[in-house]
């Protein structure tokens, strides 16, 4: 790499630390090891761009993207990873996605629901995350069904069984996980939307953003992003070309 040109630092690295947001909140991004520091692909991600700008690397931890994108304002991190969403565009700046991942839903084994749009019927109640990628989506898209908000991604699904909702929306792996620990429930096959994860840069931030878009593509192309996920468990998650 050649050397890093004084725009690019003082938009990714002012005072000399890489500043990146990681959402605990969607484990196929990141998970807590047992020593409880954070691992996974966008910790990967951070930890090789804060070492090709030859930066410290602070990670600010969140539990929620909602949590995240609210924090754009506070100036508390420099680059996040966060699902490409219409409404984020208008303040952030997205490299191309890194990881694709689905939106379904989990349902009780007994429900009479099977396919994703059987879940958008009037009456219907459903838990999301609240600014969570997929309640940006159904926002837009649902056109009978009811959303109700947990403060996390992981609260929706307690949402969904304290309340008795209908189903709760959320990422493939996760719900699957969850309903192969608790018998009873299921998650629908098919997807209601694919959720394209990306880094993103404030978006005035023009030349920071052109750097990760490049760097974006350098560890797709190099088998990061693959081995960082293949390392964490997440080997049935598609790095997109």
């Amino acid at each position: 790499m050649s050397s890093v040109s004084p725009a690019v630092l003082a938009d990714l690295a002012p005072a000399g630390t890489l500043r990146a947001a990681i959402n605990l909140g969607n484990p196929v991004l990141a998970q807590q090891a047992a020593d409880g520091s954070p691992q996974g692909v966008s910790v990967q991600l951070a930890k090789a761009l804060a070492k090709e700008l030859n930066v410290a690397l602070e990670m600010v931890i969140y539990d929620a993207a909602g949590k995240v994108f609210a924090a754009l304002d506070q100036k508390t991190w420099t680059v996040a990873f966060m699902a490409i969403e219409p409404v984020r565009a208008a303040q952030v700046a997205f490299s191309d996605p890194y990881v694709a991942i689905e939106g379904t839903y989990l349902v009780r084994a007994d429900s009479a629901y099977f396919q994703v749009d059987d879940l958008d019927s009037p009456g219907l109640k459903l838990a999301v995350g609240k600014g969570a990628a997929y309640d940006l989506y159904l926002s837009r898209t649902l056109k009978h069904a009811e959303l109700h908000r947990a403060e996390t991604s992981a609260g929706a699904v307690d949402l969904f069984l304290d309340q008795g909702l209908d189903a709760a929306a959320g990422v493939r792996q996760p719900l699957e996980k969850f309903a192969a620990a608790h018998a009873g429930y299921r998650v629908i096959e098919g997807q209601f939307t694919s959720i394209r994860q990306a880094m993103a840069v404030p978006l005035q931030h023009s030349a920071g953003a052109e750097y990760v878009q490049a760097f974006v593509k350098r560890q797709k192309a190099n088998g990061l992003v693959r081995a960082a996920l293949d390392e964490t468990g997440q080997a049935d998650v598609t790095v997109p070309e």
